[in-house]
């Protein structure tokens, strides 16, 4: 059985994936995608958290994933790749301190539920590269 915060993160993904397609506001999105899922009460602010804070940063998060996903542009990605991509550069960079580890193995396992049998392999590898990159990034200006 899942934990809370991993139902949690696959209710932001279906939400992301949602806005991706429809184009609206995320607070109006959320309040539909809330009314048609069943989100426990005491989960929702941590979606809601996730899901703004991904669409807010969603600017830097792509400029981070087309330089780190080789080959690949965002439009070419699978709609559930970029956004389980989005979702774990927003928690890796942005998150509530959960450990890296966590967030990469969370996306990943996202990605092997809702993407293809290639999904889990490419979500690590973007994410582990995005993360080492900006720890890199961390160092060099601590120094």
């Amino acid at each position: 059985m899942k934990g809370k915060r991993s139902q949690a993160r696959e209710s932001a993904l279906k939400a992301l994936y949602q806005l991706d397609i429809t184009h609206d506001a995320p607070e109006e999105a959320l309040r539909i995608f809330f009314r048609h899922h069943r989100v426990p009460p005491s989960s929702q602010p941590f979606v809601s958290g996730l899901v703004c804070g991904t669409v807010e940063r969603m600017k830097e998060i792509d400029t981070l994933l087309s330089k780190y996903a080789t080959n690949w542009t965002l439009e070419r990605m699978a709609i559930v790749d970029r956004n389980i991509l989005r979702l774990g550069v927003y928690e890796l960079l942005y998150g509530q301190k959960t450990p890296p580890k966590v967030v990469i193995n969370e996306a990943v396992e996202l990605a092997k539920g809702y993407g293809t049998s290639d999904s889990g392999k490419f979500v690590n590898g973007v994410l582990d590269a995005i993360h080492k990159g900006q720890a890199a990034v961390s160092e060099t200006s601590e120094a």
